[in-house]
Parts: C-alpha cells; structure tokens; sequence
C-alpha cells in the first residue's frame, strides 16, 4: 500500500489543477488561486513522501510532470483566457478579429509549461537549482496577480497588448537558460541569496498586509503580496546570476 502514497498525493495535486481550472473559468480567480496553491502544497510534498517511505520510481516521476502541467500550466492558462475575455482593449485592437483570437493566445502559457517539465526531466544540471523559471512559481504568480488586482487589470490603466507581452515574457522565463536558486538546501555559508529572499519576502507579506488592511482587506494584501515575492524570486535569481558570471 505505501508504494501508491506517494502517487495518492500526486493525483490531489492534479485534481487540484483540475478544480482550479474550472474555478477560472466560472467561480472566480480567488478560488482558483487557492487551488493552485492547494495543489503545489501536494506537489512539495508528494516526492518527499516517496523518498522517505523508499518508493520513489519512473512512475511517480511521469505522474508528477502530468499533474504539474494540468496545476501549474493549463490553470494559469484557464485564468488568463478568462481575464482576455474581461480586459480592456486599445483602439488599434478593437476589432472582432483580436476579440476572438487573444484569449486563446494565454494557452502559450500550458505550451511552455509543458516545455519546461519536458526539459527539467532530461537536464542533468537542475538537480540541486533550477534552469529557467519552475512552474509552480509562474502560475502562483499569476494565480495571485489575478486574483488580487483583477480591478486594475481590467482598468483602463491595463490592455490587452499589456497583458500579452507580460505574459509572453514568462514563458520565456519558463524555457529561458537562467539560473535560478531552489530551497533544496539552506546554508548561511553558501546561500546567502536565499536567507535575503526570505527575509524580504517576510516584509514584503508584511507590507502587503498592512496595506490590504486599510483599502481592499488583509487577505488580498496579503496575495498581492505573494505575487512581488515571485517577481522577487525571479529579479534575485537574474541578479545573482549575473554577478556570478561577472565574478
């Protein structure tokens, strides 16, 4: 029985992409948002349950990319067609033609996904970091960006053209040849960046919610705050990946 925890756990995973995409869809970014992190909470915990019950297989590593792609890849995808389908769009894109075309360009999102759960699966080299952006981090940044400033992304302020040049940057950070730092280990003497990340992120959180407090609520101030400590992640590990190639 042990053997099949680990592949239990993975399946409330994709079951949790699943939902979250229905929840883009008809029940609203909020929902689908925490059922995107419900369902990285599995996928955090279902290779270490694999590997301290001695269980770890092909099977639970092909399992594990299936689910990752429908909660981290085609749920993302799910809210952004929804939120083309609410966005503003500038006078030269006010056409029928980019009203029935836009919203399907957000399953570039899944596409690149899948790309980088493909890639991450042959490369020898992310063993102990990643190369390029995980996906779990990109559709939790997108999960809390939507479901925190859906009010500003479908102002005036915010377009269509905006949204589909923010979102094609991702995918290339999905796919891109940048290091970036995983929490696989933590030592002061050789992860310094790491201990920065998290202390900046506690403030950042904090910020979030104190300014949430005062205008739209904690708990959005506080997924507002979910969605800067990702942009972090990203600028941190950019960052540092440069100055180690200068030094």
């Amino acid at each position: 029985m042990k053997k099949h925890i680990p592949n239990i756990i993975t399946c409330c995973n994709l079951i949790c992409g699943c939902i979250a995409t229905y929840c883009a869809f008809y029940g609203g970014f909020q929902y689908a948002f925490l059922f995107v992190l419900l369902g990285a909470f599995f996928d955090f915990f279902d290779g270490m349950v694999a590997r301290a019950l001695g269980v770890s297989g092909k099977m639970g590593v092909e399992l594990d990319s299936l689910a990752d792609c429908v909660t981290f890849g085609v749920a993302p995808s799910a809210m952004l067609f929804s939120l083309f389908s609410k966005v503003a769009y500038p006078e030269w894109m006010a056409t029928e033609f980019f009203f029935s075309v836009m919203p399907f360009t957000a399953f570039l999102v899944a596409a690149f996904s899948a790309l980088r759960l493909a890639k991450f699966n042959i490369d020898e080299r992310q063993h102990t970091g990643f190369i390029g952006m995980p996906t779990p981090a990109n559709a939790i940044f997108w999960g809390a960006l939507l479901a925190s400033s859906e009010e500003w992304l479908t102002s005036p302020r915010f377009n269509a053209f905006f949204l589909f040049l923010f979102m094609v940057l991702f995918c290339w950070l999905l796919v891109c040849e940048v290091p970036m730092f995983a929490f696989k280990s933590l030592s002061w003497k050789t992860d310094k960046v790491k201990f920065i990340f998290l202390g900046l992120s506690v403030v950042i959180l904090a910020a979030g919610a104190i300014a949430g407090a005062s205008a739209e609520g904690v708990w959005i101030g506080l997924i507002r705050g979910v969605a800067g400590c990702i942009g972090l992640y990203v600028f941190m590990s950019i960052l540092a990946s440069y100055l180690s190639k200068k030094d």
